[in-house]
């Protein structure tokens, strides 16, 4: 097992998530979808959110999840469809990669070290990317086995100190290499994977286009497998 200190974090606003439970309450609906843990992002906070929001009863996974929330005092049941918008109630993106609630989830890596690459330098297993000019590149936490999925190499963005950088070459199992491009970024220095305020917020919409994965699918995953953390 990884020490936390090498997993990426999905860190989850609890602000965010009483502000789109009140959107997502707002738009209609009486029951929740608050299977696969809350899609990653931790039943009973979701829950005490959307109790608190107005909606009436939430979906789980198994009678067992069902009777620990009636001891908080939240109506779960299983087996039901959900009619509550879950878009809205997570702040995830639509198609088009549209917010119409933050996200309350942010998966988020750190650099843990930079090296200079020439022209002709490859990097990752595979050499499937191979730099054209002299840049920066940072490896970071977080690979395949943490929700980052292979087909986002070469194909996708993080977010480091608020500007978009690619992701080059193959994605590892637990780190991935991100081109700086000429810039610098410090050990240890944030990197935003989906989600937050900044211009990865809506990344999980591409995200599920390069995998053929749903936004469900994808954030349910990486909530899972990273180290959960919570903010104001």
């Amino acid at each position: 097992m990884l020490p936390s200190s090498a997993l990426p974090r999905a860190v989850i606003s609890r602000s965010a998530l009483t502000a789109a439970a009140a959107v997502a309450a707002a738009a209609g609906g009486r029951i929740a979808d608050l299977r696969h843990d809350a899609w990653g992002h931790g039943i009973l906070a979701v829950a005490q959110a959307a109790r608190a929001a107005g909606i009436d009863r939430v979906l789980v996974d198994s009678p067992s999840e069902a009777e620990a929330l009636s001891l908080e005092g939240i109506d779960a049941v299983v087996g039901v469809t959900p009619d509550v918008n879950s878009m809205l109630l997570y702040g995830l993106p639509d198609a088009d990669g549209v917010l119409a609630s933050q996200p309350v989830m942010r998966l988020s890596g750190r650099v843990m070290s930079t090296k200079q690459l020439n022209p002709g330098d490859a990097v990752s297993y595979g050499y499937t990317y191979r730099a054209s000019e002299h840049t920066v590149v940072a490896l970071v936490t977080g690979g395949y086995a943490q929700g980052i999925v292979r087909a986002l190499g070469n194909n996708a963005h993080v977010e480091v100190e608020g500007v978009e950088r690619p992701i080059i070459g193959r994605v590892a199992m637990d780190v991935c290499v991100v081109d700086l491009q000429g810039h610098e970024a410090p050990v240890g220095a944030d990197v935003t994977y989906f989600g937050g305020k900044g211009p990865a917020a809506p990344a999980l919409s591409r995200w599920s286009v390069v995998t053929g994965l749903t936004v469900a699918e994808l954030v349910a995953v990486a909530g899972a497998h990273a180290q959960r953390e919570w903010e104001a």
